[in-house]
Parts: structure tokens; C-alpha cells; sequence
């Protein structure tokens, strides 16, 4: 599958991944930072922003597109950073391709699986509330999203997948049928019973509960040589509720100063 990226500066590559619902504009802030010392490339996953959409959604095959993905742009190493959704892909492509990593960074995610959040089946159901008949401007798509998530932070963050059709009509580029068939994939706990021996960097929010103290001894079976850094007053949304905080704790690790 071919997707859609986003890529910045030059160098040593890295590879930055969303999480559900995301797209690479997320991520633009933080690439653009790394892009002073590093190659970034920001891919949307498949049923994510401008990327194909697919009826087959699961770690396999977000796996083996993360593959492909290099290949095409002829990375043989990179390293890799996941959000997430995206924090698992990296977490079970590093446990298939170990050689292909040169350092692995997962955030506000952990190897185990997690129930289906009711905010994913809320979010889920907000958008596709949306009669694309009845609007004309995003504010009234904002206005229809705003009785079922009424966190502005979470609606702007949803909206980013909103595009205009053609000059009459908006939609969402985000193939939202096939992510709520396959929420259960989403939330699985890695696939691959093996061990990754690379550098790896966990970063959890403090206000988060996708990485718990019981969490710690499950991430050191799959990732020894991991250790585990917490940004303090951020939620699961660690990039966007510190992103200073975040880029020092990334370029440190990376070796780098962080460019504010």
C-alpha cells in the first residue's frame, strides 16, 4: 500500500507514526523540530488522512506497510518513533524487523491489550452523526460534533480529518467504518512473542492510564534495554499537551539538542 507523507530536513531518517484518528498533520510541529538535526518522514496509516483506505485493519498489515514504506524510500535503518496506535505498530515492527531500528520511542502506549474505549465508540459515533447534506462551512460541522464530544481540544483534533469533496461539499477523509469494524484489532496486545534489544524510550503522560506501573515489567520482557520517562501534567496527548517537554526528552535520547 502506498501512503501518504509528509517529509522534512536531512540526515539520519525518522520515522514518526500517528495514533487512531490521527493523520501526519499532528506531527508537523514536532518534524519540523527534528528536521533541524534529522531526515523526518510522517506517514498516514492506511484509512488515515490522504492513505488508501482498506477493509483489512490490523497490526499484520500495518506492520508489513510500515515495510513497504521503507523499502520505497530506500531506508534500510531508521528510527522510529509511534503515537499510540502507532506507538503498537512501532512496538510489533520492532519485534519482526529488530535490524531495520536503530532506536524505537513509544509513546503513552503499552504491549498489552486495553478494552474499547468508550471515547473511541463516541468518537466514532459523533462523526458519523454528521449529515454532510445539512453543512456547508466547518464551524457547522463543529457545531453538530460539539453534544457528543464536548472537549474543544478533542473536536479540534477530530476536525483535522475534515476536507472539502469539491467546492460544495465537505467529508472526512478518515475510513471510519472499517476502523469501527476492526476495533478489536486496534486494541490488541502485540502479536509476536519475541524481544526487541534495541535502545527504546516509553514516554507516558502523568494524566494518562495507557501506561501504568503494572504496565513496567510487561515492556521490559518485550523491550529490556527499554526505560520509561514521564512528562508531568500531560494526558494521552503528550504532543500536544507538552510539546517542549517532549522534544527535549526525544533529542536527548536521540542524541540531539532540542531546536524550540
Amino acid at each position: 500500500m502506498q501512503l501518504f507523507f509528509r517529509k522534512y530536513g536531512a540526515g539520519e531518517p525518522v520515522i514518526i507514526l500517528h495514533g487512531l484518528f490521527g493523520i501526519s498533520d499532528n506531527w508537523i510541529t514536532h518534524a519540523k523540530r527534528l528536521a533541524e538535526k534529522f531526515e523526518v518522514f510522517v506517514p498516514d496509516l492506511r484509512n488515515h488522512g490522504q492513505s488508501p483506505h482498506s477493509h483489512v485493519f490490523n497490526y499484520q498489515v500495518l506492520v508489513e506497510d510500515l515495510l513497504e514504506y521503507m523499502q520505497e524510500q530506500q531506508l534500510e535503518k531508521a528510527i522510529i518513533i509511534g503515537h499510540s496506535m502507532g506507538g503498537k505498530v512501532a512496538m510489533n515492527f520492532a519485534l519482526v524487523y529488530p535490524y531495520m531500528i536503530n532506536k524505537l520511542v513509544v509513546i503513552d502506549i503499552s504491549p498489552r491489550a486495553y478494552p474499547v474505549r468508550q471515547i473511541h465508540n463516541d468518537i466514532i459515533q459523533a462523526m458519523e452523526s454528521v449529515n454532510f447534506d445539512e453543512v456547508d462551512y466547518r464551524q457547522d460541522v463543529e457545531e453538530k460534533l460539539k453534544s457528543k464530544i464536548p472537549s474543544e481540544r478533542l473536536r479540534l483534533f477530530i476536525m483535522k480529518n475534515l476536507y472539502r469533496v469539491n467546492r460544495g461539499r465537505l467529508g472526512w477523509r478518515i475510513n471510519l467504518k472499517d476502523l469501527a469494524d476492526n476495533m478489536d484489532s486496534i486494541t490488541d496486545s502485540l502479536l509476536y512473542d519475541s524481544m526487541f534489544p534495541g535502545q527504546t524510550l516509553f514516554i507516558r503522560g502523568s494524566e494518562s492510564d495507557y501506561i501504568t506501573e503494572d504496565d513496567e515489567d510487561l515492556i521490559l520482557d518485550y523491550f529490556p534495554n527499554a526505560y520509561i520517562e514521564t512528562i508531568e501534567g500531560a494526558s494521552h496527548w503528550v504532543h500536544a499537551d507538552a510539546p517542549d517537554e517532549l522534544c527535549k526528552l526525544l533529542t536527548s535520547f536521540l542524541g540531539k539538542e532540542c531546536v524550540l
